[in-house]
């Protein structure tokens, strides 16, 4: 077994566990970032020198190593990377914690990378745990009163949603006999389609894990913690969940249903249509509560329930033609990108305004272009490509799931999405317009340190460069779909 293939985690574990060590010593806290950072870079480039020409196992087939893995060993170090650099300006609000915050955030990306190799249900579970325990601290890691709070939801909630998984789990075990998803795969392929259709513990246990991984995607019904916890988290937090546990998230369910639940047939038509009402409902509603909303980090947090629902489509897709595996997971994982480099340029404009104003209504952004244009410009074009708005990679994200969709008979659904991003554009432009038509109430600069325009022109330029010329991007989802095609 060559452990060496798990070089990207141990360095981004050991750059956690020397931040810590260095916090001890050092008075200078901006040398705490430049560690983390050059772990995280080593990490990647690790990763792109190990990327896999054929899948491999690992531990018994406990960990995966193959393109799919090796794509999310490369997006969670560089998302985490971005989160860091972007929180420079905000970590005074929690000065103590300098070490701590930075190291969680890379546990964070360590629990997530491991989320996208794992290949059995125990490694999947305990790589979810430790992420879920990373971002439980994250949350509440400012220690004020709307912190805690959110901090208190999201463990009860997401103790409740682990519960439902583990049951799931559980359930699939007594009836496959097996925890690996490869073996889970071969038990059901092996029963008549007769039996799996009369055996409804086995299916419950399907309904479960999809229920236990629906919270952690945000997806309807298990939405209802997204608001409040963006609201009171500490903003490059908000980011964080908003980016990168997402992204876990679908990057979890894409391993667990692309691998063990597609075949046989008969299966997977029992979830791709609970997964495409699922995900109109989710597009729908989050686009209609997005509307009312007054603080701009609840409306994004709304904004990302509506794109969760946008992302089922590829998923659903998925399910709903099995031969058109690489084609769905492509576009989920296009899509991901997309979203976000659109999703951190809107929350860095965000910490940096909010910052400044000392609010997060975004009717106190009025004006803002006319004391700001930088800054306001950033937000702009963020949002236009959340909204999917040519040519930016938003657009083009849509697009691609859009003709998955279409190719897999979900033509109904891609209207559903079609309609519903008319809808988004409704309160994304209401945000546009106060920036750039409404008088300032006061002329406000809004000041930002080097980090935090760093990671920003950065998404910039990914919202820009995927849009135009995605030909990369788009190589690099396809290289990490293929696994799944028949």
């Amino acid at each position: 077994m060559d452990y060496s293939l798990l070089l990207p985690e141990l360095i981004v574990l050991g750059t956690a566990l020397a931040v810590i060590l260095a916090d001890l010593f050092i008075t200078r806290k901006k040398v705490l970032v430049g560690l983390a950072l050059a772990g995280l870079a080593t990490a990647i480039g690790m990763a792109i020198i190990q990327w896999p020409d054929a899948p491999q196992t690992l531990f018994g087939g406990m960990v995966a190593h193959d393109p799919f893995a090796s794509f999310f060993k490369v997006f969670f170090p560089l998302m985490a990377g971005l989160v860091i650099l972007a929180s420079e300006d905000y970590v005074d609000k929690f000065r103590k914690y300098h070490g701590e915050y930075h190291a969680l955030v890379l546990l964070a990306a360590l629990g997530m990378m491991l989320i996208a190799q794992a290949s059995n249900l125990i490694t999947l579970y305990l790589s979810l745990e430790i992420t879920a325990v990373a971002f439980y601290v994250l949350v509440g890691i400012q220690k004020d009163k709307k912190s805690t709070e959110s901090a208190l939801k999201y463990v009860l909630l997401s103790g409740v949603a682990s519960a439902v998984l583990v049951y799931g789990m559980a359930l699939v075990f007594g009836f496959t006999g097996s925890t690996g998803l490869a073996d889970i795969a071969a038990a059901i392929q092996s029963m008549p389609p007769a039996e799996i259709l009369n055996s409804p513990g086995l299916l419950m246990g399907l309904v479960l894990v999809i229920a236990g991984l629906g919270f952690k995607i945000a997806a309807v019904p298990f939405q209802f913690w997204v608001p409040d916890v963006y609201e009171g988290a500490p903003t490059p937090i908000t980011m964080y969940l908003s980016v990168a546990s997402k992204a876990a998230g679908f990057a979890l369910i894409l391993r667990v249903l692309g691998s063990a639940f597609v075949e046989p047939g008969a299966l997977a038509q029992q979830w791709a249509p609970v997964v495409a009402i699922v995900s109109a409902i989710g597009m729908t509603l989050g686009n209609l509560m997005a509307i009312p909303q007054q603080n701009i980090k609840r409306l994004l947090g709304f904004s990302t329930v509506a794109h969760a629902g946008y992302i089922l489509v590829g998923l659903a897709a998925l399910g709903n033609a099995p031969d058109l595996s690489t084609l769905a997971v492509s576009s989920v994982l296009f899509y991901l990108i997309a979203f976000a480099v659109s999703d951190l340029a809107a929350f860095i404009a965000v910490i940096a305004i909010s910052r400044r104003l000392g609010s997060d209504n975004f009717a106190d952004y009025a004006g803002l272009a006319r004391t700001s244009p930088v800054m306001a410009g950033a937000l702009t074009l963020a949002l236009l490509s959340l909204i999917g708005f040519p040519p930016t990679a938003g657009f083009l994200a849509k697009f691609y799931i859009f003709n998955a969709g279409v190719q897999a008979d979900l033509l109904w659904l891609v209207v559903l999405a079609a309609i519903n991003t008319v809808i988004s554009a409704y309160y994304y432009f209401g945000v546009i317009k106060l920036l750039w038509l409404r008088e300032p109430a006061e002329r406000i600069d809004v000041p930002a340190s080097g980090a935090l325009k760093t990671a920003l022109a950065l998404s910039l330029i990914g919202i820009l460069l995927f849009g135009i010329v995605p030909a990369a991007a788009l190589e690099l989802s396809e290289a990490a779909a293929a696994m799944f095609g028949p």
